[in-house]
């Protein structure tokens, strides 16, 4: 600060002002803060799940814990950094943090992203995110037992007021419409299948907390309290339990379809659930039926 003072980027009623200057009741200062330079994205050599992959894009199962591209407290160990190491070029239409990134997934979800490789590839697929006509299904495992078997949930998102690292459901906020459908229901957890109709951040998240359905074991939205069902120590164990095997939101971006942006063809792909859920399932299926 002291540096900055001196540089004159802090300005006390317009003028500059040496280090020792002592703040009075009513001066306005002006701070001229500049950003950091993040560091160079470098390419690491870390295994990626590839299920395709032409000169134009690919489309990667993303485990769990994995960080798409490279940010605050996590520039390195992302997908971008193993891509940089499998491919010699990458899409450069966002900044140099996110080269072929077209759409992201939170670091705890799983599943299936797409990602260009040139820059026509990575403007035909954004287009393709715009007009929403990207297939776009989850399987998650949420709190409660439905009323009803499908439903639309619609609800406007914006950043929340108490923290401004989550997303809520606020007036004025941005669109946002999840349709669901209920698999399976065991005794207080249920699976079910999302599709998304707009991608905002978290969106399946706030919304299923909204309607008091979160995600099991999701920190940030309600899902590691017990919110359904259990009481009894050896229930609340049980779900203890459930939650150790699962330390992230259940939450899995299964089904993923576009039009390939060169050969104009309808592409689908889909990624089986990952072990952790598949596990919490067993446990709740054998449950379910020796009830």
């Amino acid at each position: 600060m002291q540096q900055a003072i001196r540089a004159g980027a802090v300005l006390v009623n317009g003028k500059g002002v040496r280090p020792s200057h002592q703040v009075s009741p009513g001066e306005v200062i002006h701070v001229a803060l500049s950003k950091t330079r993040p560091p160079d994205v470098v390419p690491e050599n870390i295994p990626l799940s590839v299920l395709y992959e032409d000169e134009d894009l690919l489309v990667v199962d993303k485990p769990a814990g994995m960080v798409v591209h490279p940010a605050y407290g996590n520039y390195t160990g992302t997908m971008v950094n193993a891509l940089l190491y499998r491919c010699a070029v990458l899409s450069s239409l966002r900044d140099l943090t996110r080269p072929g990134i077209v759409h992201r997934l939170d670091k705890e979800t799983s599943g299936l992203l797409v990602v260009a490789k040139n820059d026509a590839a990575h403007a035909h697929l954004a287009g393709q995110f715009s007009r929403r006509t990207i297939d776009r299904e989850y399987r998650a495992i949420v709190w409660g037992l439905f009323k009803e078997r499908t439903g639309v949930i619609e609800a406007r998102l914006g950043r929340s007021k108490s923290d401004r690292k989550k997303m809520a459901v606020v007036d004025g906020g941005k669109a946002a419409l999840t349709e669901y459908s209920v698999l399976e229901q065991f005794r207080y957890l249920s699976l079910v299948r999302l599709k998304l109709r707009t991608g905002r951040t978290h969106q399946i998240r706030v919304h299923l907390a909204h309607i008091h359905h979160p995600v099991f074991g999701d920190p940030s939205y309600g899902g590691r309290q017990i919110v359904w069902g259990p009481r009894t120590p050896r229930q609340k164990a049980e779900v203890q339990g459930l939650l150790k095997i699962l330390p992230r939101q259940a939450l899995h971006a299964r089904t993923l379809g576009f039009v390939h942006p060169v050969s104009g063809h309808r592409m689908t792909f889909e990624s089986p659930l990952p072990r952790d859920m598949l596990a919490v399932l067993e446990i709740l299926r054998t449950a379910s039926s020796s009830v």
